[in-house]
């Protein structure tokens, strides 16, 4: 069974199979009865890994009548996605509460083992992978593995599964993957596929406007617009990239925000931002080149001291016990710096500040 599935991986979404011989089919059948079932985000989960864990989570209730945890290790920081979780009435775990060693089936969305952005323990088995990255490593010793490299969000995935099982999608399920398909693809102007696009405008029709309205336009504290003040403050400009660092953060989703945000400065082709979260640097790079491939980019710059991954125009990383010491923090920023400038194979310039 095992090596027919994964020869048949690649086929995943082939509109001409039957429910029952659909690869997916042979996943479904291998999980009944199989026992305890947990679904792991990576860390501080974004929208595309929270909808796609309860995705899964629908699928394998409405085909086999066996309920699934979800679970996530950090925290969900970002105004948008906590919103998201509470009107969405999405149920999540934080994976420091569970011991894994009860589940007899662990699944992990939008990451992989040792991707160094999710909380499994070193060592932990792991039998189900759905992820749109790149992978990290060989993974020949899980039961089911479907990346998508092509595609612009783990959700399309999800929903594709979905639909290839006859699987009803209620209105809630439905918004948080519209939802998670508009935030991830940037609403299909960066990184999306044709299987995107028609996910996208098929549950469109499906979702409840008022609630995507809400989580959208979620009231935030003063300390929201303290952060965007620190990273205007602190950005540097060095010809067509822009560097910030927030420093200190208790919500490291800000550095993606913040990133996003700033790539919107005429001139800037590239950003780095930076900011410590609980003894991690984290970061985030964004770029308007269709042609870069941040991914790699990020993963030569912290060769050595950190992890990263990404795609072409969206990657982050982690460098991790890195102390709140200002000369620490300048220290690494620099190093960074210094790394993208070599990896990008750019000429460095003088820096000048945002304002």
């Amino acid at each position: 069974m095992e090596n027919t599935l994964k020869s048949t991986r690649d086929h995943l979404n082939s509109a001409s199979q039957d429910v029952e011989d659909h690869p997916v089919a042979g996943l479904i059948e291998w999980l009944r009865g199989r026992g305890k079932i947990v679904v792991v985000c990576h860390d501080n989960p974004d929208p595309d890994s929270i909808a796609a864990a309860v995705a899964l989570r629908h699928l394998i209730l409405m085909k086999t009548g066996q309920d699934a945890v979800l679970s996530y290790g950090g925290v969900i920081g970002r105004s948008e996605n906590r919103k998201m979780v509470e009107l969405l009435e999405i149920s999540l775990v934080p994976i420091s509460d569970l011991d894994l060693s009860q589940f007899a089936v662990v699944c992990v969305v939008d990451t992989q083992p040792d991707a160094g952005n999710n909380s499994l323990p070193p060592g932990q088995a792991v039998h189900v992978v759905i992820d749109h990255h790149p992978p990290k490593k060989k993974l020949d010793d899980v039961f089911w593995v479907d990346i998508r490299e092509s595609y612009g969000a783990s959700a399309t995935i999800l929903y594709e599964y979905l639909n290839s099982q006859d699987v009803s999608i209620n209105t809630k399920l439905a918004t948080s993957l519209f939802y998670a398909l508009k935030s991830e693809t940037q609403d299909l102007g960066r990184e999306w596929s044709k299987a995107d696009r028609e996910a996208y405008l098929k549950l469109l029709p499906l979702s409840n406007n008022q609630i995507l309205y809400d989580i959208i336009h979620p009231q935030v504290t003063g300390d929201y617009f303290s952060t965007f003040h620190t990273a205007i403050q602190n950005a540097q400009i060095y010809g067509e990239m822009l560097v910030f660092n927030l420093r200190q953060v208790n919500n490291p989703d800000l550095v993606a925000e913040l990133a996003d945000f700033l790539l919107r400065q005429e001139g800037i082709e590239y950003v780095l931002g930076m900011g410590w979260f609980e003894g991690t640097q984290i970061l985030s790079m964004r770029s308007i080149n269709t042609e870069v491939k941040l991914g790699l980019v990020i993963q030569e710059m912290v060769e050595g001291i950190g992890t990263a991954g990404g795609h072409g125009m969206i990657a982050g990383g982690q460098v991790r016990d890195i102390s709140t010491d200002e000369r620490e923090q300048c220290e690494l920023e620099q190093l960074l710096t210094e790394r993208m400038f070599k990896s990008l194979g750019i000429k460095k310039v003088t820096a000048r500040t945002l304002i």
